[in-house]
C-alpha cells in the first residue's frame, strides 16, 4: 500500500488513482500475456493430439477390418492442393492480421505523441470561450 497522501483536489485525486490503476495494469500485462500464450499453445498441442489419436485409432480399426485405404490419384493431388491452398490462406491472414496490429499500435503511438498538443489546443479553446466572461480587476 503506498504512503503517499491522498490529495483533496478532485483533479489531483484523479490523477493520482489513474497513475495507480496503470502502474498496475502495467505489471499484470504481461503475466496476462504470457498465460494466454501458455493457453493457445496447450489448445493447439491438444488439437494435434486429439486429431493423430483418432486418425491413428481410425487407422488400425481399418487394418483390423481389412478396409481398402488406399486412395486414388486424382483424389490425392486435390487433397494436397487444397491443404496447400489452406495453408497459404492462413499464412496471409495472419500476415493482415499482423500488418493490422502493427497499423493499429503504429496509431497508438501517433495519438500519444500528440495528446499534449491535443490538450494544449483545448486548453487555448476553453480560455477563448471564457475570456469575454472574465471579470477583470
Amino acid at each position: 500500500m503506498s504512503t503517499q497522501s491522498q490529495s483533496s483536489d478532485a483533479f489531483a485525486m484523479y490523477k493520482q488513482n489513474v497513475q495507480k490503476y496503470f502502474e498496475n495494469i502495467s505489471k499484470l500485462t504481461p503475466q496476462y500475456f504470457q498465460s494466454v500464450t501458455q493457453l493457445q499453445d496447450e489448445c493447439m498441442k491438444t488439437c494435434q493430439k486429439t486429431i493423430d489419436a483418432t486418425v491413428s485409432m481410425q487407422q488400425e480399426f481399418a487394418k483390423k477390418t481389412g478396409l481398402q485405404t488406399e486412395i486414388p490419384d486424382a483424389a490425392k493431388s486435390a487433397i494436397v492442393d487444397t491443404n496447400k491452398q489452406i495453408v497459404q490462406a492462413s499464412t496471409v491472414n495472419s500476415q493482415l492480421l499482423k500488418t493490422t496490429i502493427d497499423a493499429t499500435v503504429q496509431n497508438f503511438k501517433t495519438f500519444n505523441d500528440n495528446v499534449n498538443a491535443f490538450a494544449e489546443l483545448n486548453k487555448n479553446i476553453i480560455q477563448s470561450w471564457i475570456t469575454p466572461f472574465t471579470l477583470k480587476n
